[in-house]
């Protein structure tokens, strides 16, 4: 008697992400560290120095967080409104942010009451940021103005008028101390100089803009909005370089890593994209529970915040590297013991002993062997098989219709086991790889459960959802069809056309030959 065969699985290749040291290095970071806050995160900003701290803008309060802390090391709740976009100075001692009623805070980050008010906006301001030279801010609120501002005696020093929308976003040049961009829900990016009094550029993006960000050689711009993130060559006088549309919703936020090799981008569609600043190709993405409205990464790239609407702040860390050069490694065995006598070839007087391997079969393989095709199908039929290895399903019931015992198999069965049946037929009829078969199993449960259908409830509405998978699997593939009979057509014409430009061509180059010669 002939060993018994296991059942064969066909394995289909998977398509699996591509690993590359981008996604080795991303996935780097830690499971992260959730902390609720009062409200909406509109803003996160890292402190330039060590220890480097982030300031994090929610609600009516700005908390300082370290970096491995989840409690905040530091509070400033003196604000009668909302409080927004909380700005580190470059030497990390003060701190400015706007509000909802038109102010505009600086404090000092060692006390706790403001330094300093600055009054003028009359309407919620959105943007603070210094500029490189440390005594001046620039701010842009909702009254569509762009103000600068002397720290010393806080006092306005100038002010620009020139976008017809709310201004919400904008960034200062680290290479010229008088200059800085404002975007707004204009469409527009200004470029201003402080030495003058309007400003020197102006760059449509063609949406909202929600975020703008200044490359540190102070050449390239990104400007984000809508669904695209667009990066420009300021000393072009503004030229678009690349458009990028990688997001399914508004970006909000954009960031930059230490070496400015890479860009992230933050958006509404719970995504954060991370791309090479010499290809703008996507390189890894990482997924979140709900919509980003803010995104910061520290200064040694060690740290990832991001703020999500339900006022969730999200923190990755990266795992340290184990460097332990000093330490020991326990002396493992040379190689040449494990491959000792692999290659050594028997003599005609040696005798050869021959160790049986033992094959382990499975449940299903067992109940085929002893031809119990109907557990056999049960065993394939559980819902851990179904789910995730349906391919092992799909094989045994190939195996059964081989042997010619797959209608027995179906038959008997009670109204669970035929909804468990259908359940499975109706969702994976429509795979290609699966389709042969699971044609010739759903034929046949209808011609066996057919005289009982109208008897219980639950076996029909199964029947009906098979009957509605047919038949959109059905008015795909006539559509299938049609386009590519409109794709043969049009294949043909442009062939056609090739053909007659040939034939011109070649029969103009008779004629020029011919007057040619009659020229002679």
């Amino acid at each position: 008697m002939a060993a018994y065969k296991p059942v064969v699985v066909q394995a289909c290749p998977k398509l699996g992400e591509k690993i590359t040291q981008d996604t080795l290095y991303w996935r780097g970071y830690k499971t992260p560290v959730q902390i609720k806050e009062f409200g909406a995160v509109n803003k996160i900003d890292f402190s330039p120095v060590p220890p480097y701290n982030y300031a994090v803008t929610a609600s009516s309060r700005i908390h300082i967080y370290g970096r491995y802390s989840q409690e905040p090391i530091k509070t400033f709740s003196r604000f009668r409104d909302a409080a927004y976009c909380a700005t580190y100075r470059d030497d990390g001692r003060l701190l400015a942010a706007g509000s909802e009623g038109g102010s505009i805070s600086l404090f000092d980050v060692s006390g706790k009451a403001p330094l300093r008010q600055f009054e003028g906006q009359t309407k919620p301001v959105h943007l603070v940021g210094f500029l490189s030279d440390k005594y001046r801010i620039f701010s842009g609120g909702d009254d569509y103005s762009s103000k600068l501002w002397d720290i010393p005696s806080a006092t306005e020093i100038i002010s620009y008028s020139e976008h017809t929308d709310y201004v919400r976003c904008g960034c200062a040049s680290k290479v010229n101390a008088d200059v800085f961009i404002t975007g707004s829900y204009d469409h527009t990016v200004k470029l201003f100089d402080a030495r003058t009094k309007s400003s020197v550029m102006t760059i449509e993006h063609g949406h909202p803009v929600e975020s703008v960000l200044l490359f540190p050689s102070g050449g390239l711009l990104v400007s984000a909005g809508g669904r695209y993130v667009k990066v420009w060559d300021v000393l072009k006088g503004g030229q678009l370089l690349v458009s990028l549309k990688n997001h399914h919703k508004t970006v909000t936020c954009l960031c930059l890593n230490s070496s400015g090799q890479r860009l992230l981008s933050g958006s509404l569609d719970r995504h954060v994209k991370i791309y090479s600043t010499t290809s703008y190709k996507v390189v890894h993405s990482f997924n979140y529970a709900t919509s980003i409205l803010s995104l910061a990464l520290s200064p040694e790239d060690e740290t990832i915040v991001v703020g999500m609407t339900n006022g969730v702040l999200n923190v990755k860390h990266r795992k340290p590297e184990e460097k332990n050069e000093n330490s020991q490694k326990k002396r493992q065995p040379a190689y040449r013991t494990y491959v000792k006598g692999r290659s050594y070839m028997p003599k005609q007087e040696d005798f050869c002993v021959s160790k049986p391997v033992k094959r382990v079969l499975r449940k299903y393989d067992k109940l085929l062997r002893s031809f119990q095709s109907s557990k056999a199908l049960d065993a394939v039929l559980e819902p851990p098989i179904m789910l995730h290895t349906p391919e092992v399903t799909v094989a045994v019931m190939q195996e059964l219709h081989r042997r010619g015992t797959l209608r027995s198999a179906l038959a008997g069965r009670d109204e669970k086991q035929v909804n468990l049946l259908l359940t499975f037929v109706a969702r994976r009829v429509i795979e290609p790889r699966f389709t042969p078969v699971l044609v010739i199993v759903a034929d046949m449960i209808t011609d066996i459960y057919q005289p009982v259908v109208g008897q219980s409830a639950i076996v029909d509405k199964q029947f009906l959802k098979l009957q509605q998978a047919i038949g959109k699997e059905i008015d795909y593939q006539e559509e299938l069809l049609e386009v590519l009979g409109m794709m043969d057509t049009l294949f043909a014409t442009f062939t056609k056309k090739r053909d007659t430009c040939l034939e011109e061509s070649k029969s103009n180059g008779v004629t020029e030959i011919i007057e040619t010669n009659r020229n002679y």
